[in-house]
């Protein structure tokens, strides 16, 4: 009987270390391979890649935190366009209008950062790391720089030959409601709750005037008064005067859905979120439970950095990151 117990027993602690096994892989990323992606893509031939970006963003950011909200809005703008492959870094030519000169990506920033590190990395390991590979680990490293979650993603995108300004024209608006960002989004494989926890990338960084400036043209019941005169004088600054998301503009947490619960979300796309029924219970969540909100935003970062990924011949690995090889 004692011998049956303590069988019963082991079988029960093995179980139990199981369990706490997958959720650690859970939450720092399970070693899996997807769509010809790997976590462990260049162990053999450029073991130092995920280092040498890190330091160059932790360095960028030491001098600047401004920059962690624009590594991160870089993903977001690169993947919505031709899935990660980093189109967003191409510079225009006599011939094409690349998308970084698209109005809606005007006020990206962080370009030097990717252009430092590829740099770095070609010096240890030439023709071997792609620059959507980058710009995937860069805006990861920002996320954790800031306070925000760590996650592990799967490398070996490749990068795309093709960035077209007209293309732009399908980056999400902040003028959409919660029912269009969900169709929108949804279109690219997330869910309502992948919608709201992205969105919580506004706990960085600003808003210019001229993307909320409209909600200040007529009474709005969903902002609060005293929110509104504050953005009012900011637009008397002129359309490029940056109101923060948040009071804690450098700090990843989840001070952006407790301004959305007061009314004081800047975009019409923010506090949308809030006022509609469907996505209204995620944000309280979020608002409540920091921790729940940093481990959905890094299973929808995951997925975000794995949309419409170009592999082998449907790309190339660039030697410099603004221009095909």
């Amino acid at each position: 009987m004692l011998t049956r117990l303590k069988i019963d027993n082991n079988k029960m602690i093995k179980a139990n270390i199981v369990s706490v096994i997958l959720l650690m892989h859970a939450i720092v990323g399970f070693p899996f391979h997807a769509r010809g992606l790997s976590m462990t893509y260049y162990m053999m031939n450029c073991p130092f890649a995920e280092q040498i970006v890190k330091n160059s963003v932790n360095n960028a950011l030491r001098a600047d935190p401004t920059l962690a909200a624009g590594l991160i809005r870089m993903l977001f703008h690169d993947c919505f366009i031709e899935g990660c492959d980093a189109s967003i870094l191409l510079d225009s030519t006599k011939d094409n209008t690349a998308e970084k000169d698209s109005p809606a990506n005007l006020s990206l920033r962080g370009y030097e950062i990717i252009d430092d590190a590829k740099e770095k990395i070609e010096d240890r390991c030439p023709g071997v790391v792609s620059c959507a590979d980058i710009i995937a680990m860069a805006a990861r490293d920002a996320v954790f720089w800031a306070g925000g979650p760590y996650y592990d993603i799967p490398k070996g995108r490749f990068d795309g030959k093709r960035s077209k300004i007209e293309d732009t024209r399908n980056l999400p608006s902040p003028f959409l409601n919660a029912s269009e960002l969900i169709q929108t989004f949804g279109q690219r494989g997330f869910t309502p709750q992948d919608v709201v926890a992205l969105s919580g990338a506004h706990t960085l960084g600003v808003a210019r005037c001229s993307s909320f400036k409209a909600r200040l043209t007529v009474p709005d019941s969903s902002m609060d008064s005293t929110f509104a005169n504050s953005l009012s004088k900011t637009c008397s600054a002129g359309d490029n005067a940056e109101q923060p998301f948040d009071a804690t503009r450098n700090d990843f947490d989840n001070a952006y859905f407790n301004a959305l619960q007061r009314k004081s979300g800047v975009l019409f796309s923010d506090q949308t979120l809030f006022n509609t029924p469907r996505t209204r219970n995620i944000v309280n969540g979020y608002a409540f439970n920091q921790a729940r909100f940093f481990f959905d935003f890094q299973q929808a970062m995951r997925k975000m950095s794995n949309l419409d990924v170009k592999l082998g011949s449907q790309g190339e690995i660039r030697q410099n990151c603004r221009s095909i090889n």
